[in-house]
């Protein structure tokens, strides 16, 4: 089976109804990105920070993976399929999905505040994680969630995935966010290379095929073109 390894982003969720987080104005659901999404933010105030994920992890609960994301579990009957994803939720998994890697966290676990790599599962029945919340190591709970100003502890695996695919598919990226943004430069010249997103994306490479469409509707035209290479 052919390496085919797929980078999503907020475009992929958003057909579920998984708000793309960070808004035009730069908000995040109204919240400046230092308040929210930053350790200094979650510093100053943890209770804001806290409720913030919490209201999240229960929009993700309310919600149910899209075509897309069924689309992309259904092709690991024909690739070996790895996906490098932004997003926190759990969507891909849920569709059937059997290799994520989440970039940036994932939103239904937490850490502890003295050891933010190692994770916690949240219980869907007990979504919360309240101020004098532990971790087994006696440290505050908090979001395990990589926040702006962190390190990305799983770009180099990312990395690896990438440079020794035979396909490359990015969805519903702005390309923007870096270092996530930066893995289509580790793609080999000449290897095919989709791009799913129904708004004009930037690159830098010119060998492109593009799908302007959103997710679910990309991922139905993408299987019919990757057929050509089972």
């Amino acid at each position: 089976m052919k390496s085919l390894v797929i980078l999503t982003g907020a475009g992929m969720s958003a057909e579920s109804g998984i708000s793309t987080f960070r808004d035009s104005d730069g908000l995040w659901e109204n919240h400046p990105v230092e308040e929210v999404a930053t350790p200094e933010g979650f510093a100053a105030n943890p209770k804001l920070v806290l409720d913030f994920y919490n209201y999240r992890r229960r929009e993700l609960l309310e919600v149910e993976p899209n075509e897309g994301h069924k689309g992309l579990a259904a092709l690991e009957k024909y690739f070996n399929v790895h996906i490098i994803t932004q997003n926190v939720d759990n969507l891909h998994e849920r569709a059937g999905s059997s290799h994520i890697i989440h970039l940036h966290g994932e939103l239904m676990k937490s850490c502890s505040v003295k050891d933010t790599n190692k994770a916690y599962p949240i219980a869907p029945e007990n979504p919360d994680i309240n101020i004098g919340d532990k971790a087994p190591d006696g440290g505050q709970l908090r979001p395990f969630i990589v926040w702006f100003g962190e390190a990305v502890p799983k770009i180099e695996e990312a990395v690896k995935y990438v440079e020794s695919s035979d396909i490359l598919v990015v969805i519903g990226t702005s390309l923007n966010v870096y270092p996530a943004a930066g893995l289509l430069n580790y793609a080999r010249k000449g290897q095919p290379v989709f791009l799913i997103d129904p708004k004009e994306v930037n690159t830098n490479r010119n060998d492109i095929e593009f799908i302007k469409t959103g997710a679910s509707e990309g991922v139905k035209i993408l299987t019919e073109r990757l057929k050509k290479y089972c």
